[in-house]
């Protein structure tokens, strides 16, 4: 097994394909698998067929379909022969945003069970790098996508892959500012413990082989195999999401307060819009549709590009979400902790270029606080989360100027840093290849194969 032993972010440390450690499960108590086909344990028996698998007593227990034990220990790790591969049941997918749901999920590569505590374990996936894109770019989108969108995803995700796990042995990627006035929130990934990344959208998709059923998706593998984004000799920490909303945002309004040349406010379009730069221009941004690449509308295309339960979200370019004051008032008591009593108001005091608010005051009749940044203002607002945190917000006020209610007009879906999605399979559907997709959405990165 090869493992990751960088410096951060040194080329020339980046000369082979790595294998990596992907959490399937996390800090589950039990769990159900399928070996399908023959599996190699470490004391050389061989295990296939359906088994349960349960934290006891600071072991991970394996017990077949018979209820009978058959193995027990901290750590198991369980390598497969050819042609075998393994299914999880009920993995969920989509955490805490609003498509959250159960999937049965099949995967290659080895399987390794590992104790987090006396009553947890996590299942964790190991496997070589560019199989596992070969998933994560088929759960991540459509595998029914076009080519070169699919080979412009697979360079952003291994170029993201390898430049975050660069960052493993460097400064908390992970931070809280917390005072009485003021809470601002943002979480990298780089506080995962045991394991390289895990399979959801915190990290990116991956679901397994079931959704690989295009030969587009095996042809952007081979076609981008160790090709990476490069920027000022650094691999590019290369974000993406679902949809910009017609511009890009820049990295400090959703994680630390630095920027990246690469990850400039770009338009999503050929025509150059400005960037939003006050609360006026904001409205007018989001209460209009300027063109941009992924504001489309096509639903044949999009059938193509999204994988199924995202096709559910069809108001990805603008969206409109109404609450009822109370109804607010309880989701963000819930979500906060805080009580802030009536609410009076709800004020951005920040917003990125692409009209994402970072830093948002809450004013309420016990309680008046500012809360950022934009991952965190979309959990405090939402049941789950808000597509985004570009957004307006219109009240409503009753006889006694009370608000008695709140429109939020907001546009795009997820943080907005680096690569649309939507947009980029767009472009890649107009005719567009892979490098000029990628060099539209990463400003001035070039592509470097480096193994």
């Amino acid at each position: 097994m090869t493992l990751f032993a960088f410096a951060p972010k040194k080329l020339s440390m980046i000369d082979q394909e790595p294998e990596i450690r992907v959490a399937l499960l996390q800090n589950y108590n039990e769990a159900r698998i399928t070996l399908n086909g023959p599996f190699l344990l470490t004391d050389g028996r061989t295990m296939e067929g359906r088994f349960a698998v349960r934290a006891d007593s600071g072991q991970v227990v394996l017990r077949d379909s018979e209820g009978k034990e058959m193995f027990r220990q901290k750590e198991i790790l369980l390598r497969p022969e050819e042609g075998a591969f393994f299914t999880v049941s009920d993995v969920k997918i989509g955490i805490d945003f609003h498509w959250q749901r159960t999937q049965e999920q099949s995967f290659r590569g080895d399987l390794f069970l590992s104790t987090v505590s006396g009553s947890s374990f996590n299942l964790i996936n190991e496997i070589l790098l560019e199989d596992y894109l070969e998933s994560v770019i088929s759960s991540e989108m459509s595998a029914a996508a076009p080519l070169e969108f699919l080979k412009a995803q697979a360079v952003t995700a291994r170029s993201w892959l390898v430049s975050m796990l660069a960052k493993k042995n460097a400064a908390c990627f992970s931070s809280q500012l917390k005072t009485e006035d003021e809470i601002i929130v943002w979480q990298d990934v780089n506080d995962h413990d045991g394991f390289d990344v895990c399979a959801d959208d915190h990290c990116q998709r991956y679901q397994g082989i079931t959704g690989i059923i295009s030969d587009n998706v095996h042809q952007a593998i081979e076609d981008t195999r160790g090709l990476f984004l490069i920027h000022g000799g650094e691999i590019c920490d290369a974000r993406y999401y679902k949809s910009c909303g017609g511009q890009t945002e820049i990295f400090a309004t959703a994680w630390e307060d630095k920027n990246y040349d690469y990850l400039k406010n770009v338009s999503d379009d050929i025509d150059q819009r400005s960037p939003v730069r006050s609360e006026g221009e904001a409205m007018r941004w989001m209460t209009g549709r300027p063109r941009a690449y992924c504001n489309t509308q096509d639903l044949e295309l999009l059938s193509k590009i999204l994988p199924a339960f995202d096709q559910e979200t069809p108001d990805f370019y603008r969206w409109q979400v109404i609450y009822e004051r109370k109804e607010l008032e309880e989701i963000i008591r819930k979500k906060s902790g805080i009580d802030f009593g009536t609410l009076r108001n709800l004020i951005p005091l920040e917003r990125g270029p692409s009209g994402r608010i970072s830093r948002l005051k809450i004013e309420g009749s016990l309680k008046t606080m500012i809360v950022g940044k934009e991952l965190e203002i979309r959990r405090w607002l939402s049941e789950s989360h808000l597509l985004s945190s570009a957004f307006v917000i219109s009240l409503e006020r009753n006889a006694i100027g009370e608000i008695s209610r709140l429109i939020f007009i907001g546009g795009g879906w997820g943080h907005g840093v680096g690569l649309c999605q939507i947009g980029a399979a767009v472009m890649a559907s107009k005719g567009f290849k892979a490098e000029e997709i990628l060099t539209h959405y990463f400003t001035g990165a070039k592509i470097k194969k480096l193994y």
